[in-house]
């Protein structure tokens, strides 16, 4: 079905898209290529939301030379008019006689109508080359197309023994300057950073990219149920970066840099942090705690398609044990910090071990002095 030059070229297809990693959010990265008679002339990526999608780019590239050619598309094209008119339009328009579509668009909005366009007008599709790939880049649009929540990754930096920091709180610092760097380029690629309050009065973090040259940072959200949070924390004296976006051409933060979730319907309380910068919702579950699940939901609603969370054990464990955390990216030093120290995710105590949390190793790698293992969440 697909030659060894169709391979070559939605490799190079998907390189392109890669481009647009820490900046596309809420849309997909997706890239295009171009080729005639075994030449490219054309090529393109979605560098920004409400900007030209790939397609576009290759087409205005490739010019007349469009005419005839295959494009290979690591998303398939759309079909509807959103920010940007319909590119399954775009190359019938410019007479492309085939097209090679990594794998089908979740969007309803969608979801197989730009491959059915494309050929009803009589152009050659081809779908399903390098799916897999195509999938995990887009790993946080895909979970948040097909159940409206986003792409869980927790981040946590702790000893070989499991630890976070010492009992006393102490943990700066754990790892070394290799993983802390790295751990930036997981930010910049998430929607938002979420975190507990906890973290927030222990640390006053900022949660924002630092060393990595990237126009949109991301949203910050904290988990506060009985609103406690300072108007002098660190969180709340930046300002939302003026190239930020989100669905709907309404800010991923709706307004704000900064989110706070609160079981607290305290009008007082709730004023003096958005007079701080902050935007305030009130999600309480049955227990008067925030509800983590609606959480998700809203930042899906808002465009958030993956989410980073830096948060300590108590709203990691929270979240895992919801069965909410897709994944997790463990930053394992090689120390020892002892059983009074304190642990990465407060999970209570099994009484089996079919209660217990099964993972999937994806990638285990060395980060400077540190290990640094990505493992996702086995589910269902």
């Amino acid at each position: 079905m697909f030659s060894a030059q169709d391979s070559l070229w939605m490799a190079q297809a998907l390189r392109l898209a890669e481009r647009g990693l820490y900046t596309t959010s809420p849309n997909p990265r997706v890239g295009c290529m171009l080729v005639r008679e075994g030449s490219v002339v054309g090529e393109g990526w979605h560098e920004c939301a409400g900007e030209p999608h790939a397609e576009v780019h290759a087409l205005q590239a490739a010019g007349e030379a469009a005419h005839g050619a295959t494009a290979y598309v690591t998303l398939e094209p759309c079909s509807h008019h959103g920010r940007t008119p319909p590119c399954a339009d775009a190359l019938v328009q410019a007479g492309v006689a085939r097209v090679v579509v990594a794998v089908q668009d979740p969007n309803p909005q969608v979801a197989g109508q730009g491959i059915e366009k494309l050929r009803a007008a009589g152009i050659e599709v081809e779908c399903g080359l390098m799916e897999a790939a195509a999938r995990e880049l887009n790993i946080g649009f895909f979970a948040r197309m097909t159940r409206g929540m986003p792409w869980v990754r927790s981040k946590i930096a702790m000893s070989l023994d499991g630890r976070t920091a010492l009992n006393n709180g102490e943990s700066k610092w754990i790892t070394g300057d290799a993983a802390r760097q790295n751990v930036q380029h997981w930010r910049a690629r998430s929607c938002v950073v979420l975190t507990g309050i906890g973290t927030v009065l222990a640390d006053d973090p900022q949660l924002n990219v630092r060393g990595i040259e990237t126009s949109r940072q991301p949203l910050r959200a904290v988990v506060d149920s009985r609103l406690q949070m300072p108007s002098s924390a660190r969180l709340l004296q930046q300002h939302p970066s003026p190239s930020g976006g989100g669905a709907g051409g309404g800010g991923e933060s709706g307004g704000g840099s900064v989110l706070i979730y609160t079981a607290m319907q305290d009008a007082q309380k709730i004023a003096a942090l958005e007079q701080a910068g902050a935007r305030v919702v009130v999600l309480p579950d049955a227990s008067g705690q925030v509800d983590t699940a609606a959480v998700l939901h809203d930042l899906a609603a808002q465009g958030c398609n993956e989410v980073l969370v830096e948060a300590g054990s108590k709203l990691n464990g929270a979240l895992l044990k919801a069965g909410l955390v897709d994944e997790l990216v463990l930053y394992l030093a090689p120390q020892l910090l002892g059983d009074m120290a304190r642990g990465m995710a407060q999970l209570g105590e099994l009484a089996s071990l079919e209660q217990r949390i099964e993972l999937e190793w994806k990638d285990v790698r060395h980060v400077g002095k540190d290990l640094r293992i990505v493992a996702r969440v086995k589910k269902g």
